[in-house]
């Protein structure tokens, strides 16, 4: 089976588009992406370690995960509920802690393809240079591995 792929966009000067198809139901895709028990099987690259120090998935709850690297450093990333409609739709904010101000809000979509979900993430930002400052944080190819990760964990439970 050919691998899907991460498509990263620019749709305008203070957007991200993230898109991708997973081979899984939306209903599966919608609950593992918001369950804390799986997000340290998936999220972020597979060199870092991460925890779920709070994820309460109800708008206005918060949300937190702390990566530790190889050398056990930790960094972490919160933000904040604004709409959760399963299995469709969530919107949340989204900030790295040791970059604080700067924060995106997380658009992300789950739209049923017959048995598989395309699921598309647009980034907004406050401004030009926040969102250029995520792009060369080396965001899409972190992005690209937690997606690769997200859809083999996916596989593993439906074998």
């Amino acid at each position: 089976m050919a691998k899907n792929k991460l498509v990263v966009t620019l749709p305008s000067d203070n957007e991200i588009l993230l898109t991708r198809v997973i081979d899984a139901r939306r209903e599966l895709v919608f609950q593992a992406y918001t369950d804390p028990k799986a997000i340290p099987q998936f999220w972020g690259p597979r060199n870092l370690t991460t925890r779920v120090d709070k994820m309460d998935v109800r708008p206005g709850g918060k949300w937190r995960f702390i990566q530790k690297d190889e050398n056990g450093e930790e960094y972490a990333f919160s933000g904040e509920y604004r709409e959760v409609k399963a299995p469709e739709r969530l919107v949340h904010t989204f900030e790295f802690e040791p970059m604080a101000g700067h924060v995106a809000v997380e658009h992300v979509t789950f739209e049923d393809l017959s048995g598989k979900t395309k699921v598309t993430d647009l980034m907004s930002f406050d401004n030009k240079e926040d969102r250029d400052g995520m792009i060369q944080s080396g965001m899409e190819s972190g992005a690209s591995e937690l997606w690769d990760r997200f859809e083999e964990m996916l596989q593993e439970e439906q074998a």
